[in-house]
């Protein structure tokens, strides 16, 4: 079972730093860890941690200075004046373990970054179970490019940040990622939400719809009666969620012309959507996106929305969306095979999400779309079983191989296989077949793809390993 989040606040954690310096980071090479590392050795502070084993993300706190761990070590927090941690740590973790036993504040990762925005002016919450890492990083391109030098934390590598997660720019605005997963975003402090879906996730946390429509509700919340959230009006479960709030509501949604923002006059072109937003009525921009799939659309326009009711000018939206090339594992191109496939790497690990950009592939130039998944959890591959059968069965994807559960958090206690997903498609028509390993995964596809085939590897584990091995 995951460490649980801490709850102490902002001001508490100012207080316990206050006169201190060195700060420890168990799990340092997480994606948001190493954007809290990165800021605060930009604040000041003293910053070493450990993870199991080097990344890119790593390579680039080392670059700094930073000192990093690979080996543990009780010792390693003698020093040190906090321990930040994320959850995906155990608790038997030794640096963890030897923090509690000689009294150093330990505080999680969600409480940090909480304590790491509260100084910020206009603090803007991404949220949804899908589109969070992706709209994060259609924002920070708008709201950079059009001067608002915002400071940005994301979930994803932002590809005009040299493959950081973050962006450090000036005071007035934080765009951060609000991940729901054990209710982390519960420790933020956002004056504006933008809330982009609700559906069904995280089992091993969340038993029922109804207890994420509340987390989501309480998230609202905490913008305050002078805040702001904007809702996406095509998903039911946002609303019901919003039911209650008092502040400012802005709603968005894909030709729902109901909406305070809407898209309208879509148009695709080689899978690359285009559509006008259009406001209350009026037409105030045209935007043409240069990254495919029609789930874009909505995280543009949410984008757009949020953009210009923080004072962008709808012109200058439109220009810098256009100038959007994703998010790091978000349909990211890898390079191409030596049989000439290109290969695609993607973050999907939700039916919804693989359904979707499944789609999305389906509209590019290919010969042949193979889909390569990796589960992630146990728990959510049983809860969401009979989906992810009816998304991989469908005529999307030509072919799909299923590699092994990626286990996180968990252990094997579900009865879940690779094989048994694979021969569950099979049953309901889909072309499909598990591999043991990624080397096996490769050897299929380095046999029998070819010129002009699309290779899509999706999931939210380590997957990406089997990307560097097919283009190699």
């Amino acid at each position: 079972m995951a460490l649980e989040n801490t709850h102490f606040g902002a001001q508490r954690i100012a207080a316990m730093l206050d006169g201190k310096k060195h700060i420890y980071f168990a799990g340092i090479g997480g994606v948001s860890m190493s954007s809290l590392a990165h800021i605060s050795h930009l604040r000041g502070y003293h910053v070493s941690g450990y993870d199991r084993s080097p990344s890119v993300l790593t390579a680039q706190l080392e670059k700094l200075g930073i000192t990093i761990h690979y080996e543990n070590d009780p010792a390693h927090v003698a020093e040190a004046d906090m321990l930040v941690y994320t959850v995906a740590i155990p608790a038997s973790l030794p640096e963890y373990a030897e923090a509690q036993r000689r009294g150093i504040p330990v505080v999680s990762r969600a409480d940090y970054l909480g304590y790491i925005m509260s100084g910020y002016e206009t603090r803007i919450g991404i949220c949804g179970m899908h589109g969070k890492s992706t709209t994060t990083s259609m924002m920070e391109r708008v709201f950079r490019l059009c001067g608002a030098d915002p400071t940005v934390s994301c979930g994803a590598p932002l590809k005009d940040a040299d493959g950081r997660c973050d962006r450090i720019g000036g005071e007035k605005f934080f765009i951060f990622e609000a991940c729901e997963y054990m209710d982390s975003f519960l420790d933020f402090y956002p004056t504006q939400a933008i809330v982009l879906n609700i559906e069904m996730d995280h089992p091993d946390y969340f038993h029922s719809l109804a207890q994420i429509e509340e987390s989501f509700s309480h998230f609202m919340e905490r913008t305050g009666e002078n805040g702001r959230v904007f809702l996406n009006a095509g998903d039911a479960n946002v609303l019901e969620a919003a039911r209650d709030y008092k502040g400012q509501i802005i709603t968005f949604g894909v030709e729902c012309p109901q909406a305070d923002y809407s898209a309208e006059d879509i148009k695709f072109s080689h899978g690359m959507p285009s559509f006008t937003v259009r406001r209350r009525g009026e037409n105030l921009c045209r935007v043409q996106m240069s990254v495919p799939g029609a789930h874009n659309i909505c995280d543009a326009l949410a984008t757009a929305a949020a953009a210009i009711e923080n004072g962008i000018a709808p012109a200058d939206a439109a220009e810098a969306l256009h100038s959007f090339d994703g998010a790091g594992r978000r349909m990211d191109f890898r390079g191409k095979m030596s049989t000439g496939a290109a290969v695609y790497d993607d973050y999907a690990h939700h039916p919804t999400e693989i359904a979707t950009t499944l789609n999305g592939a389906a509209g590019m130039d290919h010969r042949k779309l193979w889909c390569v998944f990796q589960p992630h959890t146990y728990s959510r591959l049983k809860e969401l079983f009979d989906d992810f059968v009816s998304v991989l069965a469908s005529d999307a994807a030509d072919e799909v191989i299923i590699t092994d559960i990626y286990s996180a958090r968990e252990t094997d206690t579900l009865g879940m296989s690779s094989e048994l997903l694979a021969e569950s498609v099979r049953k309901k028509g889909g072309k499909c077949r598990a591999a043991l390993d990624f080397a096996s995964a490769a050897e299929i596809l380095k046999a029998e793809s070819g010129e002009d085939d699309l290779i899509l590897v999706m999931g939210a584990g380590d997957v990406i390993r089997l990307s560097a091995m097919l283009v190699e």
